[in-house]
């Protein structure tokens, strides 16, 4: 090709990655609706980071054997973790830390100095910050949890360590939401949690933890004719931002969560595991 055939935003995409970027893929199958490389990759524009978020599709029958491989490229030092991966991940770590082992699901490796992988977990606190955002307290009250995969195990332990009052889990796989209930309770005994149908009625925070309203037929994972105003409605979706579910929850008069407020409420945090900050040392040179 031509110089001048170049696209215009050559130089600019040339100014994001080059031989020297630090590479952090964000892995999970499908990654068409993953929003965190437009959030990071455009704070590390403004900062002058020489790093970037790269989405990467990982097929489940393969990622045993893929997701440790990524870490044999040098310039590869940490990933995210997204659907359907967060709780197959956690086998492939050598260590990680407490959120990871109440949840049973990771969303965050680092590659250490020894070579080893140690895993985080940063969606339940992310989901509570997010919530709390909204001016909706969360000790004392009853939350509905409807899915309890990776993200929905961890907004579960977060919301009981964060002084919930009552705890219901809903899973239409089943023994999947009462094996989740059972390893929160090994953490905190004394946690009032139980399994059962997602009717709303005496909830106050109700979160929708499973894919349902990434795709427009989808069914609702929720009966919306149950919603009351006094909810806080909560999403973890971010392919769309407004959700059926939470259509009809602005139509009741509701407060919303949107999915893409959990991740901007990690953002955070990622940057500190990985050791990204705009005042720190990975700096591209000019």
């Amino acid at each position: 090709m031509k110089s001048s055939q170049l696209p215009a935003m050559e130089h600019e995409i040339t100014a994001v990655i080059r031989g020297t970027t630090q590479l952090f893929p964000v892995v999970g199958s499908p990654v068409a609706q993953v929003k965190a490389p437009m959030l990071y990759n455009a704070l590390f524009t403004k900062h002058g980071m020489d790093a970037a978020v790269v989405p990467m599709e990982i097929a489940p029958e393969v990622y045993n054997q893929v997701f440790p491989a990524l870490f044999k490229i040098a310039n590869i030092p940490g990933a995210m973790v997204t659907i359907p991966h967060k709780t197959a991940t956690v086998a492939l770590l050598d260590d990680c830390s407490k959120a990871v082992r109440i949840a049973g699901a990771c969303n965050a490796v680092v590659r250490r100095s020894d070579g080893t992988l140690y895993g985080e977990l940063f969606d339940g606190i992310g989901f509570v910050h997010a919530v709390e955002r909204h001016e909706f307290s969360v000790k004392g009250t009853r939350c509905l949890v409807v899915g309890t995969g990776g993200a929905g195990a961890a907004i579960a332990a977060a919301l009981v360590a964060t002084g919930a009052n009552t705890i219901r889990l809903h899973d239409v796989r089943p023994g999947q939401a009462e094996a989740v209930a059972h390893h929160i309770r090994t953490f905190y005994p004394d946690a009032d949690i139980d399994v059962g149908q997602p009717t709303l009625a005496g909830f106050g925070l109700i979160v929708n933890a499973t894919p349902l309203g990434m795709d427009i037929d989808d069914p609702l994972p929720i009966d919306v004719t149950q919603i009351e105003p006094h909810m806080v409605i909560a999403e973890i979706v971010m392919k769309r931002e407004i959700t059926p579910m939470l259509s009809a929850a602005l139509a009741r008069g509701c407060r919303i969560v949107l999915g893409r407020e959990m991740l901007q409420e990690q953002l955070a945090l990622y940057l500190d595991f990985f050791g990204l900050t705009p005042t720190g040392s990975n700096q591209r040179s000019t």
